[in-house]
């Protein structure tokens, strides 16, 4: 299956969080878009792996995905070595992604940053002809994505471009709260933590609003680059 974008990210809501409106743009523009989560998130805090699987399946349904893939890494102790690069590589290549979106360069929890170079120095990788990888019995051709944007997390980094997604901010808060055991729920008797209180459900939105207030719309999702983008004339650029 080729497809338009592939997002990736190291736990389930990860994706959501991170680009979910922009996801749900993009589809509603037509494009093919995947997601893929590196973990089950077994060692969040709160539910389990399999209430995890389940939101995680409710999501991709809002957001309208053409698949979601767990790869079953281990939460908190996978690492950037040849052994996951070629199962990414080996994800890539099958699905032939123009753009992949993926984890913070550097954010609070520590999967973030790791699944971001990870799955960056697999997206080159899996360009290379010397590197052979196949899907089941078939061999792979190589695949390199034409742009690689790292959406932001728990630290507020500075985009390097903002997209805009003010028609989708319902549709990427809806797939967040698909995740009912992750965030605010004033009945849970489950132990808090930095996402489960009210403040950073609400952040979600208001955050979307302070980067749409800095470039004009009304919301906004902002990703880092590993390029310089390129456009064809200035009047591209609103």
């Amino acid at each position: 299956m080729k497809i338009d974008i592939l997002a990736i990210g190291a736990h389930p809501d990860d994706v959501e969080l991170g680009c979910g409106g922009t996801i749900a743009k993009e589809i509603a523009n037509g494009k093919k878009v995947g997601i893929i989560d590196l973990t089950r998130g077994e060692l969040g805090t709160r539910g389990t792996a399999e209430t995890r699987d389940i939101e995680a399946d409710d999501a991709a349904k809002i957001l309208g995905v053409d698949f979601r893939v767990n790869m079953r890494f281990a939460d908190g102790f996978f690492v950037n070595d040849k052994k996951h690069q070629l199962e990414i590589i080996k994800m890539i290549r099958k699905y032939q992604p123009d753009i992949v979106l993926c984890n913070a360069v550097d954010d609070r929890h520590i999967d973030h940053g790791k699944g971001s170079k990870l799955v960056s120095d697999a997206c080159f990788l899996s360009g290379l002809i010397k590197i052979e990888t196949n899907d089941g019995e078939e061999v792979q051709s190589p695949w390199r994505p034409k742009q690689v944007y790292h959406y932001i997390q728990w630290k507020n980094l500075k985009p390097d471009l903002a997209v805009d997604i003010s028609e989708f901010v319902d549709t990427k808060m809806a797939s967040v709260l698909a995740y009912k055991t992750q965030f605010y729920d004033s009945s849970s008797q489950e132990p808090e933590t930095p996402i489960s209180s009210k403040n950073f459900t609400d952040s979600i939105v208001y955050r979307a609003r302070d980067l749409g207030r800095l470039v004009g719309v009304e919301y906004a999702e902002g990703f880092t680059v590993e390029r310089h983008v390129a456009v064809d004339s200035l009047f591209d650029i609103k």
